[in-house]
């Protein structure tokens, strides 16, 4: 019989913390079928912010999957852009739920989720 402490990694003592789940992958796992992500604690806790830091810049008039959205796709460009090949379709996937959304002040968002992020996205590398 194979005991926790055997399937154990080396190095990897019983009191210290587990290594931090990638941020890629938390982002991924929490896109939305239809390609939107939904602005909740846990992709706050994926972009490393607190809820309140997500809500707090996000433009009066949009709605909270749009701006979830933006900030996955800003996060996206502005950390992984050396990983494109890996997330493209999702990308894709998104633009085109916000595309048909409709949704107003697409400019304004993403110009705050850059400040919130600390990248410098372009609208048009967005495919917005």
């Amino acid at each position: 019989m194979i005991t926790c402490a055997e399937l154990r990694p080396e190095g990897f003592s019983k009191k210290e913390a587990p290594p931090p789940p990638d941020t890629f992958l938390q982002l991924v796992s929490l896109q939305k079928a239809s390609g939107y992500w939904e602005l909740n604690p846990s992709l706050a806790a994926a972009l490393q912010k607190t809820t309140k830091e997500l809500e707090q810049p996000k433009p009066a008039n949009v709605n909270g999957n749009v701006w979830a959205t933006i900030l996955a796709l800003v996060w996206l460009h502005g950390f992984k852009a050396d990983a494109q090949i890996e997330w493209k379709l999702l990308a894709h996937k998104a633009v085109s739920w916000l595309m048909a959304q409709n949704a107003p002040s697409m400019t304004e968002c993403i110009m705050a989720g850059n400040t919130l992020l600390g990248c410098n996205v372009q609208k048009d590398v967005l495919g917005l």
